[in-house]
């Protein structure tokens, strides 16, 4: 059983930056591909980065040139780097890993942007 857990939420004010962080156990996490989601009050949950095992990434439009997703396989964690962060990024964030093995969700951390 593979567990994810999330780390560095916070309240931060609007133009500010966050750096999010899951950290798995077991063995599996550099084969799996690690996204970040999130969920915001009364919204579907969206996906807002991904990075595959071998490093590729993907990121939707709303954004891009603002979030950077990484990972360090030899410390099974991945990263999700905000910045220029805006009110309507506030929600709470979910890291997911997946592939062969299984598909794995942390219980998210909350991220709330306001002056």
């Amino acid at each position: 059983q593979v567990q994810l857990v999330e780390s560095g939420g916070g309240l931060v004010q609007p133009g500010g930056s966050l750096r999010l962080s899951c950290a798995a156990s077991g063995s599996i996490f550099g084969a799996h591909t690690l996204d970040w989601y999130r969920q915001a009050p009364g919204s579907q949950r969206e996906l807002v980065a991904r990075i595959a095992g071998s490093g590729t990434t993907h990121y939707p439009d709303f954004v891009k040139g603002r979030f950077t997703i990484s990972r360090d396989n030899t410390k099974n964690t991945g990263y999700l780097q905000m910045n220029t962060l805006k009110p309507e990024d506030t929600a709470v964030y979910y890291c997911r890993l997946w592939g062969y093995f299984g598909d794995y969700w942390g219980q998210g951390t909350q991220v709330t942007v306001s002056s």
